[in-house]
């Protein structure tokens, strides 16, 4: 009798299952190679009788075991259906631990992802289309992986009630796409509603991207802090385009970058160092551009207060208030010849109070507006 193809999504669920080795738990043989496949679709119950091509009636198998079980009835049917039911407990077993911690989390994740974008990168970008079908196997096989791992593990993300604040809701999406991406495969099909967000390669340091920062000097400074404690902090770079500190990981230093957004909300969370804004932090970086812009020298008053520098042996504090009042300034204390910035500009000369200015004069302090403040550094 004439056979009928397999359906392409039943092949998908197939190689997802399988996890690229053979079904027969006392084989495993890898099905997927760099010098070809060997993989082979065998029957549970005979083509010839049932014409069945579902999932549940197929299995994946090298061509030994193939062999085996049509030609020389070395398994019966009920022996191979098994081999699913066990495949399915363990992965389940192996591949839903659950961790004690996002980066451990992230040793395992980060692999499989990297080995996605290489094959997506290498084959599907450049329009290789034979080697990108073929890689899609192996794709299917890293997916059904890290959503088991996913899964398992989503209290050890950051979360938000609002999504785009949340890279729990970046993972819940990305699941969304792997389960599209396994059920679909003609060309109509590929118009996905999922696409794969470039957020889980942020999160988990595969590729930054390039977001707003987030907006919390505080936080960061808290960040630092934590760092320092477990030794793995080595630097912080503001008031460059792209600020960035400098860390530890794993014995290698790295830059997180501070518009890689999910990144570092990632960190924030494992840190526990999120924090109210005070100052913002894209506002500072844009004064302390402006200095470093007339080549003047910066220097943070200690690694962790990002919010007050030495300018010419001269100590300048950076506030953030819509208007800047003399309780502020009685509750910031500054030291006799200090500058007091406010970054708030929105409401130009009014953003500092007249008692503000009458008080900051007994306690021999300049309080400058971002007018004042361009004026001063140009001198």
């Amino acid at each position: 009798m004439n056979r009928k193809n397999i359906n392409e999504i039943v092949k998908r669920k197939l190689y997802a299952e399988s996890m690229g080795r053979c079904m027969n738990p006392k084989c495993q043989k890898e099905l997927f190679r760099e010098n070809g496949d060997v993989v082979e679709k065998a029957h549970i119950d005979p083509y010839c009788k049932t014409a069945d091509n579902s999932f549940e009636n197929l299995i994946l198998l090298c061509p030994t075991c193939h062999k085996d079980f049509d030609k020389n009835n070395a398994f019966t049917p009920e022996e191979v259906l098994k081999w699913k039911r066990t495949r399915k407990e363990e992965l389940e077993r192996y591949f839903s631990k659950k961790y004690g911690s996002f980066d451990e989390l992230k040793k395992v994740v980060t692999p499989l992802l990297m080995e996605n974008k290489m094959f997506f990168e290498g084959y599907y970008l450049k329009g290789n289309r034979k080697l990108w079908d073929k890689s899609e196997n192996m794709i299917l096989v890293n997916n059904r992986q890290l959503k088991m791992m996913l899964l398992a593990n989503l209290d050890l993300l950051q979360q938000h009630s609002n999504k785009d604040y949340s890279n729990l809701a970046y993972v819940q999406t990305f699941i969304a796409h792997i389960d599209e991406f396994e059920n679909t495969r003609t060309d109509e099909e590929k118009m996905r509603s999922y696409l794969f967000p470039p957020e889980i390669d942020s999160m988990f340091g595969v590729a930054p991207i390039k977001d707003s920062i987030l907006p919390s000097t505080e936080a960061l400074e808290s960040l630092i802090e934590k760092l320092l404690q477990k030794d793995q902090f080595e630097g912080v770079f503001l008031g460059v385009e792209q600020p960035y500190i400098q860390m530890l990981e794993d014995g290698n230093s790295i830059k997180v970058f501070l518009d890689d957004t999910p990144r570092l909300r990632q960190l924030y969370h494992d840190y526990g160092c999120f924090k109210g804004v005070g100052v913002r932090l894209e506002s500072l970086n844009f004064a302390l551009k402006y200095i470093r812009s007339r080549n003047v020298d910066i220097q943070f008053l200690t690694k962790s207060n990002l919010r007050e520098i030495i300018i010419r042996n001269t100590k300048m504090i950076f506030v953030y208030k819509y208007c800047l009042s003399r309780l502020d300034i009685v509750q910031l204390s500054p030291e006799e010849g200090s500058i007091v910035v406010n970054l708030h500009n929105w409401n130009g000369d009014s953003c500092i109070s007249q008692e503000a200015y009458e008080i900051s004069e007994t306690m021999g302090v300049k309080l400058f507006t971002m007018k004042a403040f361009y004026e001063y550094v140009r001198k």
